[in-house]
């Protein structure tokens, strides 16, 4: 998408032991020091041996909880930029057990413009190490370095070798956008810029950025959707340079489509209901929500898709925005094709400019798991935290069965990071809410609940810090989710960080940001009516900074 002011981020330092050699008969210090790198050993060789799909290791500690609250709402647990400002996520990619991530980034923000690729890397999903700047920005004459995708070439299709790394994204430059190339023969750590760039020259168009690359075996080419304005535009190549317009997909009514994303999966796991999914970011203000990840079911022939049904959103909150989804290639393709992972942009451009942290801006969402099922007489995405998220965990707090009537105080851990696990049990006659209620200094700051009456999930901000403020109104909207409960109880899971809650609930999913006042953080379920909890937990997350 086109680039708005980001962040500067420097490269974390990985440190590493030494064990010197000292006198022989200091021999004590000796085998203590041994023991000492042994056991630090173990603990990287469990953490980078994750099994596919999960990343959750095979013999990992406990984790510990995050340290008190960092200051300018920090989060403990999602990915943020050292400094300065991350949009963006660029689709990962896995090489040699070892994911790669990019995230657009200006580290001259809020002073200047341009931004450019960030990579990160992670074993597991849930850990992420900042490598620093791989594209640069403003280097060949063509503009900054904007969204678009990273491929594994295989066979070498692009002339750079087997196994290169091949990045086709947007440039642009005088308001002009165009496709250029980049290519990595170091695994992705650094990018050179092809010499024969753009490989796409701008036809005139207003709108023509975000190109998703996508490997189509099937028909043996590589697939470019293109977001152009109010239609995806698709286009098919031999070698990731020359590209062939075939078709292109309409729709009004969602604002300027962006981040395009274009994958298979089989509905309830079944090979025989291989369905294509086609997916973009957009505008949902006609329909009273804000932006978000708008998807299509539908069939693909190798030039055009054509949609069954009308489109559907990913995540019903106000801030997942230009979501990436993305496999694991070392699993069968059965497997890759019944669930894939999400991560988005944890933000929203109606305010993301008018948010108070210092610093830094913007943060990535956790990773999540989607997969397709059969819902309402059509299929639908519906998500759950990756079960990596687990490393995190801490011992858990029961929260003790019973009515809810007159709330009931839940001990939350002082540093903001935690999981809330509740059940609730439907009243008698149908009617009834139930509300977590998210406090600091005395204020409810957040409030999520569940409407048993109008079978709604929602989350409501409007204590905040922010929400008080001259921010867009987009802000103090309450998104909500329709969740018609198939049994007697009705279970949320909400993993609240300094300045964010996700909620998950039925395969349902709402994200938003929360920036909470200044004092000690409390938390309360209470309801309305004759609610029953049947049980939950409270459980502390670890930090990963």
């Amino acid at each position: 998408m086109p680039s708005t002011p980001s962040g500067t981020v420097l490269a974390a330092l990985r440190r590493r032991p030494l064990l010197w050699a000292v006198l022989a008969a200091v021999c004590a210090l000796a085998v203590a020091a041994a023991l000492l790198i042994a056991a630090n050993n173990g603990s990287d060789n469990a953490r980078d041996n994750g099994q596919p799909g999960t990343g959750t290791s095979s013999a990992a500690p406990p984790a510990e909880a995050a340290p008190a609250q960092d200051s300018g709402y920090r989060p403990a647990y999602h990915l943020t930029p050292d400094q300065r400002w991350m949009n963006d996520p660029q689709r990962p990619f896995l090489l040699d057990g070892v994911w790669h991530y990019y995230y657009l980034y200006n580290a001259d923000y809020p002073e200047g413009n341009g931004t450019e690729w960030f990579h990160a890397t992670s074993t597991d999903l849930v850990h992420w190490k900042n490598e620093g700047v791989a594209i640069p920005k403003f280097r060949n004459g063509l503009g900054d370095i904007e969204t678009g995708s990273a491929v594994v070439d295989t066979e070498g299709t692009a002339g750079f070798g087997k196994g290169a790394v091949i990045a086709v994204l947007t440039q642009q430059h005088d308001g002009v956008q165009r496709q250029s190339l980049f290519y990595s023969t170091d695994h992705g750590y650094s990018f050179q810029s092809y010499g024969q760039n753009p490989v796409m020259e701008n036809p005139g168009a207003e709108h023509w950025r975000d190109p998703r690359i996508v490997r189509d075996d099937a028909n043996n080419q590589w697939l470019m959707l293109l977001a152009e304005g109010h239609k995806i535009g698709f286009y098919t190549s031999p070698d990731l340079k020359q590209w062939t317009y075939v078709s292109d997909f309409q729709q009004d009514g969602l604002g300027i489509l962006e981040c395009p994303d274009f994958f298979q999966m089989d509905v309830d796991g079944d090979p025989a209901k291989r369905t294509w999914v086609l997916a973009a970011s957009a505008n949902g203000s006609a329909e009273g929500r804000t932006t978000g990840l708008a998807y299509w079911t539908g069939s693909f022939d190798g030039k055009s898709f054509k949609p069954q049904g009308g489109h559907q959103w990913l995540d019903g909150g106000a801030d997942f925005y230009a979501a990436v989804t993305f496999d694991d290639p070392r699993l069968p393709d059965g497997q890759r094709k019944a669930s894939r992972h999400a991560i988005g942009w944890m933000n929203n451009w109606a305010y993301a400019r008018q948010l108070p942290t210092k610093d830094w801006y913007g943060a990535a969402s956790v990773v999540r798991d989607i997969r397709l099922e059969s819902r309402g007489g059509r299929p639908a995405l519906v998500s759950a935290p990756t079960p990596s998220l687990q490393s995190l965990e801490g011992e858990p707090a029961q929260i003790p069965a019973g009515m809810l009537a007159g709330g009931r105080a839940l001990a939350v851990p002082d540093s903001g990071a935690f999981k809330a696990d509740v059940e609730l049990v439907r009243p008698a006659g149908g009617t009834g809410e139930a509300r977590l209620l998210l406090q600091s200094g005395g204020t409810t700051y957040a409030t999520i609940g569940y409407d048993f009456t109008a079978g709604k999930a929602f989350v409501a901000r409007d204590g905040d810090t922010v929400a008080g403020s001259a921010v867009d109104g987009a802000y103090r909207q309450a998104p909500s989710v329709d969740v018609r409960a198939a049994g007697d109880t009705v279970r949320l899971t909400v993993y609240v960080d300094r300045s964010s809650v996700e909620v998950f609930v039925d395969g349902q999913s709402l994200t938003a940001l929360v920036f909470p006042p200044d004092g000690d953080r409390e938390a309360r379920l209470e309801a309305d009516g004759p609610v029953q909890l049947k049980g939950g937990t409270v459980t502390p997350l670890a930090g990963i900074r």
